[in-house]
C-alpha cells in the first residue's frame, strides 16, 4: 500500500459500515466573513538535536490551536495546505454528525489544497483538542481546542495549556508495519519494561507496544522544556491534554498539591492530589496555588511503566531553572481505576433507568497484533433514549475507549454502581469492566473506538448508531 493511502485510509471503514446512503452526505456550514481560519500545515521541529518534519494546525498568526468562549459559534474555515489528504476531529465538542472528523463517516477526507467550512454551536466550556482521525495524528497533527467559561473572566488566575505527545522519527506507516509484523517487528516493545508481572498463574499485562524516540510537551523534550513565567504565590489553572497516540502518563506536580476540577472538559467535585493518571485522549484541569517563593516547579508526565518523562516548568520571577533528566529514577505508575472510582460529576445525568443496554467485549492479541471488539448486538438507539454500555476488557492491554458526539457518565466499575464523572474517554484496564450511561441527544452514526491509534487501526472500532 502506498504511504499516503496507508496514512489516510486505515481508520475510515468501521464507523461508516452499513450507513444509509442518505446519511453519507456532508452538510457543512457556508463560509462566513467572520470565520476563523485554521490551516493544516507541514512544519519542522527539533527533537533530540535532529530536525523532524511534522504536521501542525495553526491560525493565520502562526499560533497553534484554538480558543473559544462558551456559547460561541464554531465558525471555522479549515484549509489543507499540505500535499496529503486528511481530516480533523473536534475531540470533546458535540457537533452535528456531518461535522465530525472521521473519514467517510460521513464527510470525505479534505484533499490537498481544499478548504472546508464548519459552523455549529461550540457548546459549553471545557478543555478539548483537535486531531487527525488518520495515522497522521502520530506526526503531531493535533492542537489544543479550549472553550473558556465567561464566568471565569474575573478570576485572578493564570492559565497554562500543555499538549502531550509521543514522537518517532519513523513514519506512522513504518510503526504500524512494525507492530503488525511485516516485514519486521521494528518499533515494538518486547523488553521486560513493556509489561507488568502478574501473580503466578495469570498472564502478564502489556503496557507499551512502541518504543518512541521522544516524549513531548508542546513539541519539546526535557532537554529544552517550555518554561512558563508565573507569579510567586499566584494561582494557576493547568489544562493538560494527553494527545499521545499510544502512551499513557501519570502527571506529577511534585511538591505542589492541586485541585483536580475537571476531566475531559467536564467539571467534577474537586479532588486534591499531586499525581493524576491520564490515558490517551483524556484531559485534566488542575487548579494550583503556588508558594510565595522564588523556586521553579516542574510539572512532569511520567510514561506508564517506564522511566521516560516529559513536561514543563513553572518559573516565578527570580527563580533558577535546574536541568531535569528525561529519564526518571522510577518508572511511571501503571494506570488503574482507583481515581476513576473517586470522581463525581459536578453536573451528573438526571437519574432514570436505561431503556437500552449493550455489552461490548474488548479483545486482542499483542503477539499477533490483532485488536477488536464484539457487541451482543449492534448499538442502535432512538433520540431521547437513556443508553448504557458495559465494556469488558478481556485482553491483557488497557484500552482508552472514546465515543464521538456525546459525553457519558461512568456509572459502574466491575459491576459496582456509582454516579461517577462525565467523560468522553474512559480507560478499561485488563480484565476489568466499566459501564457508561449516555443520553442519546445527537443523531448520527458515531465512531466508538479505542483511542490507542494503532489498536483503532487494527480494528478496535465500532458505531454508536441512531435509527433513521
Amino acid at each position: 500500500m502506498k504511504r499516503r493511502k496507508l496514512l489516510t485510509g486505515l481508520l475510515a471503514g468501521s464507523a461508516a459500515l452499513a450507513l444509509p446512503s442518505a446519511l453519507i452526505r456532508p452538510t457543512l456550514g457556508a463560509q462566513s466573513p467572520a470565520a476563523k481560519s485554521l490551516s493544516i500545515v507541514r512544519r519542522s521541529i527539533e527533537v533530540n538535536g535532529k530536525s523532524a518534519d511534522v504536521f501542525g494546525l495553526q491560525q493565520a498568526d502562526g499560533s497553534m490551536g484554538f480558543r473559544f468562549r462558551a456559547g460561541d459559534l464554531f465558525d471555522v474555515l479549515l484549509g489543507n495546505e499540505t500535499d496529503e489528504s486528511t481530516i480533523i476531529h473536534w475531540h470533546g465538542l458535540t457537533p452535528p454528525w456531518p461535522n465530525d472528523g472521521v473519514p467517510d463517516a460521513p464527510s470525505p477526507l479534505i484533499a490537498a489544497g481544499e478548504k472546508r467550512t464548519y459552523a455549529f454551536p461550540v457548546g459549553k466550556a471545557g478543555t478539548h483538542w483537535m486531531h487527525a482521525h488518520t495515522l497522521q495524528e502520530q506526526a503531531l497533527l493535533a492542537a489544543p481546542l479550549i472553550v473558556a467559561n465567561p464566568d471565569d473572566d474575573g478570576r485572578d488566575e493564570q492559565e497554562v495549556v500543555v499538549l502531550l505527545h509521543d514522537f518517532s522519527f519513523k513514519t506512522p506507516g513504518e510503526l504500524l508495519i512494525g507492530l503488525t509484523g511485516s516485514p519486521a517487528m521494528a518499533g515494538m516493545d518486547h523488553g521486560g519494561h513493556g509489561g507488568m508481572d502478574m501473580p503466578s498463574g495469570t498472564m502478564a499485562m502489556d503496557l507499551n507496544d512502541i518504543e518512541y524516540d521522544a516524549y513531548l510537551a508542546h513539541d519539546r523534550t526535557l532537554d529544552d522544556p517550555e518554561v512558563v513565567d508565573v507569579e510567586r504565590g499566584g494561582r494557576v489553572r493547568v489544562r493538560i491534554i494527553n494527545g499521545a497516540t499510544a502512551t499513557a502518563f501519570t502527571i506529577d506536580f511534585g511538591e505542589l498539591e492541586g485541585d483536580l476540577i475537571a476531566v475531559d472538559g467536564e467539571d467534577i467535585v474537586p479532588v486534591k492530589g499531586s499525581r493524576f493518571p491520564m490515558t490517551m485522549g483524556q484531559r485534566i484541569d488542575v487548579r494550583l496555588t503556588l508558594p510565595a517563593e522564588s523556586r521553579s516547579f516542574p510539572i512532569l508526565a511520567m510514561r506508564e511503566g517506564a522511566l521516560q518523562r516529559t513536561g514543563i516548568i513553572l518559573k516565578p520571577s527570580g527563580a533558577e531553572v535546574a536541568r531535569i533528566a528525561a529519564l526518571g529514577e522510577q518508572g511511571g505508575p501503571v494506570l488503574d481505576l482507583e481515581l476513576e472510582s473517586q470522581l463525581r460529576a459536578a453536573m451528573p445525568l438526571a437519574q432514570r433507568a436505561a431503556g437500552k443496554s449493550y455489552e461490548m467485549v474488548l479483545n486482542g492479541d499483542m503477539a499477533a497484533y490483532k485488536w477488536g471488539l464484539t457487541l451482543n448486538e449492534p448499538i442502535l438507539v432512538d433520540q431521547g433514549d437513556r443508553v448504557e454500555v458495559k465494556m469488558a476488557n478481556m485482553s491483557m492491554m488497557a484500552h482508552p475507549m472514546h465515543l464521538h458526539g456525546h459525553h457519558f457518565q461512568v456509572v459502574a466499575i466491575d459491576g459496582q454502581r456509582f454516579a461517577g464523572a462525565m467523560r468522553d474517554t474512559v480507560l478499561i484496564p485488563p480484565m476489568r469492566s466499566v459501564t457508561i450511561a449516555i443520553d442519546a441527544d445527537n443523531p448520527g452514526q458515531w465512531a466508538f473506538h479505542c483511542h490507542h491509534l494503532y489498536h483503532m487501526a487494527a480494528g478496535m472500532m465500532s458505531t454508536f448508531g441512531y435509527r433513521t
